[in-house]
């Protein structure tokens, strides 16, 4: 139980962070952006395998296949960006991907 609890803290200090990368991004959408993103989109991605891993027979089906098919668009959107800014139009998808991944999650159903 404390590995489970473990990792999911640094699942969600991993997409908070990512978050707040977006969240910096916000006034200036040109702005040049770093690697950091890439590392957190890593560690989500990790974290979140190792989750659904420890879980196995109990899975929520319903939450996961979505958040995985948004977590495939976000990094679809981030390869294509990749040496340059996002255009405005790709900056809010990826807020409301971004969001809409938060609210799957934390939405009890």
């Amino acid at each position: 139980m404390l590995l489970f609890n473990l990792l999911l803290l640094t699942h969600f200090m991993a997409f908070a962070g990512y978050l707040f990368i977006l969240a910096s991004l916000w006034t200036n959408i040109e702005a040049p952006r770093d690697k950091k993103g890439l590392f957190l989109g890593i560690a989500i991605l990790l974290t979140g395998i190792a989750l659904v891993a420890l879980k196995y027979p109990a899975i929520n089906y319903y939450k996961v296949v979505p958040k995985l098919g948004i977590f495939g668009v976000i990094t679809v959107m981030n390869i294509r960006f990749a040496d340059k800014p996002f255009t405005r139009q790709a900056y809010y998808w990826m807020v409301i991907l971004t969001l809409l991944a938060a609210v799957i999650a934390t939405i009890r159903v």
